[in-house]
């Protein structure tokens, strides 16, 4: 069996490394950070086969130009002098057409039905209790323009074998009796489901270490040697010391941060990172929300997690591999619930309080899943935006299918790593 390295070791990285040791692989996973845990340990801990539209998609960009004026608006484009900028939005414009929806809906729906499946599955092994709730997803629309466009999402749905119902306000109120939202109406998922991703990447990775898989945390790679198609050796600073490290087969799970690495391993992969943000309240006693919800027109998702527990998060900030924390989206997000939820008033949460991830969107809202073709021992894994930790497992389960040369679980063709070769 060959030896593994990952370099990632977000939820992605952590999902592939299981899958792997699976296959009785040796896997070392390389993580820049003090602690494993990558942009999916503080979002919204939703699995959601109901998001089968891209990220790309007819009318986004005109919204996107409308949002990008008000600053606490859930989408924004931090404008910048920037070619890579450039070429990622001409391509999201290539792709947000009907044609190119429409033939990515199958695909993301048969990822997202075979991770679910995998999160069942995981949730009956010994070490893992994290949650994992099939309740489904509320949709809930303030407006009946609003519910009229989902309600049309729902009928793209139930023909794509998803279920989806539409709920009158009355209907929704009898199924959240305690919060009911001051909303025209609903539509439900009931296929969807949530965990706690705190809880699924602590016990993933505890999983792991006992499995034998090596974690180098505190550790930056800063080059690779080839020789002819393979890649020999990484070069790596763990410590503030520089090593090599040899390589038998390498997959690259770098999320955000995959465009720059991917550079150095002469790929093209165009990704902008997609700043998000959360914060997490205890549930309120007479005020619970049962079920998740997306409040449809301010992009917000609250879950319900670990019995005792609220998670708010949202936006879509688009401004490169910046870290900091803009004050002005999180108050977006909290100034929406009280407009769903009648007495709901959440207070602005401490900066310190405040959790936020870069999640990495491609320009056609599709992850990058499968083999380079430049390389003969380099796998990719990665392009998922806000979709991380919803199809985590199945893309580790595919990509270890990949690498033990077994027919793939679902169809891979829209998820090809060099889609973008012959642009670049």
């Amino acid at each position: 069996m060959p030896h593994i390295t990952i370099i990632g070791g977000g939820v992605i990285g952590l999902c592939s490394a299981y899958y792997l040791v699976q296959e009785n692989c040796s896997v070392t996973l390389i993580e820049r950070n003090a602690v494993a845990d990558g942009c999916s340990f503080g979002n919204a801990g939703m699995i959601v086969p109901s998001h089968f539209i891209p990220l790309a998609a007819p009318g986004m960009i005109e919204q996107g130009i409308r949002w990008m004026f008000n600053a606490e608006s859930p989408f924004f484009v931090k404008p910048r002098l920037s070619w890579e900028l450039f070429s990622w939005g001409w391509e999201f414009y290539r792709a947000a057409t009907q044609k190119r929806v429409t033939a990515a809906a199958p695909a993301l729906r048969d990822l997202s039905l075979l991770s679910k499946s995998l999160y069942h599955e995981l949730a009956q092994q010994p070490g893992f209790q994290f949650s994992f709730e099939e309740k489904g997803l509320m949709m809930l629309c303030k407006s009946e323009h609003t519910l009229a466009e989902e309600a049309a999402v729902a009928e793209q749905a139930n023909a794509l074998g998803i279920e989806a119902r539409v709920l009158s306000k009355a209907a929704l109120n009898a199924l959240e009796p305690e919060i009911k939202p001051e909303v025209a109406g609903a539509v439900y998922y009931p296929g969807d489901a949530h965990l706690h991703p705190n809880a699924f990447m602590q016990q993933m990775r505890e999983y792991l270490i006992g499995a034998g898989v090596e974690i180098l945390t505190e550790t930056t790679v800063l080059d690779f040697e080839f020789r002819n198609k393979r890649i020999t050796q990484l070069k790596i600073s763990r410590n503030g010391q520089a090593q090599s490290l040899p390589v038998d087969e390498l997959l690259l799970a770098t999320g955000a941060w995959s465009q720059n690495l991917g550079r150095a391993l002469r790929l093209n992969l165009p990704i902008q990172a997609g700043k998000g943000y959360s914060f997490t309240l205890p549930q309120r006693e007479g005020q619970r929300l049962r079920f998740p919800s997306i409040l449809t027109e301010a992009r917000v998702a609250i879950t319900p997690m670990a019995d005792q527990l609220i998670r708010f998060g949202g936006t879509m900030e688009i401004g490169g591999l910046n870290e900091t924390i803009n004050l002005n989206r999180v108050r977006g997000i909290v100034k929406a619930i009280p407009q769903y939820f009648n007495g709901y008033a959440v207070e602005m949460p401490r900066e310190p309080n405040i959790w936020h991830g870069l999640r990495p969107c491609s320009p056609d809202g599709l992850p990058y899943i499968g083999r380079s073709h430049g390389h003969d021992n380099l796998s990719v894994a990665t392009g998922h935006a806000m979709m991380g930790l919803s199809l985590a497992p199945a893309t580790g389960k595919l990509i270890s299918e990949m690498m033990m040369g077994k027919a793939p679980s679902v169809g891979m063709g829209l998820f090809e790593v060099g889609r973008y070769e012959r642009r670049s």
